[in-house]
């Protein structure tokens, strides 16, 4: 079956359209997505703004004309971190739903790392043994862990890379005390949460998913993607280590000429590196593999195992 997935992420809006049936990689045939970055257009008040609403309502009626284009015989709405924080999300959707006449799901934290899990354990397979998976979104910092298809533990933490740029690194480049402040701020949040995961044991297979973790492993000397999604890529803790001082000094434009990152999220770069380096030093691993599978696919997955169990 053709399925359109539609992707409402705290930087971007993505639908991919998708040829999958049980049994079988979903087989990507279409992409349509545009920068939205709704973790940045939230009020003091934690509303997304009228611009962020506009924005977003315009670019689901927009995905659905794609979709309709492209022969999907069913669309997969879900928003995640930025909308579901949102203090106005349900007059948000409403506004979505009224305009462009699209349902969008909004998926709980837990779940989205859950689904993430389940992509990358049909990515790698059983002989990965006990999986560990990170997933830095614009909003949020999704954990899981486990060894079988469903994980022991799933966590989702408010430490995205678009709402610690907004909340931090407002200065470019960023001074050095508010550097250490945010350093401290995520450490602190990984680490009081970090024991829920460890008391389960340790990883066999670390993986990192996500465009953020994606751009540091590329900065960090990882093969481009166009080489294609079978070629083995990881981040190791060391290098990017070694590289963090250069980060923290660099301005956004010289972060933007780096191999791997996109100008739209190149503002972000530091916050998620921040991350990344907080999380294989409190979980103790050396490098993170990069997963090209991550909760869309999750989300096609687990759609089509609904459907052959129904069947």
């Amino acid at each position: 079956m053709r399925l359109g997935v539609l992707d409402i992420g705290s930087n971007t809006g993505h639908l991919l359209v998708v040829d999958a049936h049980r049994g079988a990689a979903p087989l990507p045939a279409f992409s349509f997505k545009r920068p939205l970055r709704l973790a940045e257009h939230l009020d003091e008040d934690g509303n997304v703004t009228e611009q962020g609403t506009t924005a977003l309502t315009g670019f689901v009626a927009a995905a659905l004309e794609v979709a309709e284009d492209k022969g999907c015989e069913e669309m997969l709405g879900f928003a995640t971190s930025a909308v579901r924080d949102a203090t106005n999300s349900e007059a948000v959707l409403d506004r979505v739903r009224a305009e462009a006449k699209v349902d969008i799901e909004v998926l709980p934290g837990e779940d989205e790392a859950r689904l993430t899990f389940l992509a990358v354990r049909r990515w790698f397979g059983w002989s990965s043994g006990r999986l560990m998976v990170f997933d830095i979104g614009g909003g949020s910092l999704e954990i899981a862990a486990g060894s079988d298809e469903a994980p022991d533990v799933a966590q989702s933490l408010p430490l995205g890379a678009g709402r610690l740029t907004r909340d931090w690194l407002a200065e470019d480049p960023p001074g050095e005390r508010v550097v250490k402040d945010l350093r401290r701020h995520v450490r602190a949040e990984i680490a009081r949460n970090a024991g829920a995961v460890l008391r389960f044991g340790g990883a066999d297979h670390a993986v990192a998913t996500s465009k953020t973790f994606r751009s540091l492993a590329r900065v960090c000397g990882a093969a481009p993607y166009s080489d294609g999604p079978l070629v083995r890529r990881v981040l190791p803790a060391g290098v990017l280590r070694d590289r963090l001082p250069e980060l923290v000094a660099m301005t956004d434009a010289e972060r933007r000429a780096l191999p791997g990152v996109s100008p739209e999220r190149s503002h972000q770069l530091l916050a998620g590196a921040l991350v990344a380096d907080a999380v294989m030093d409190i979980f103790g691993l050396s490098e993170l593999e990069i997963c090209p599978w991550a909760l869309r696919e999750g989300i096609i997955l687990g759609r089509l195992d609904a459907i052959t169990t129904a069947g």
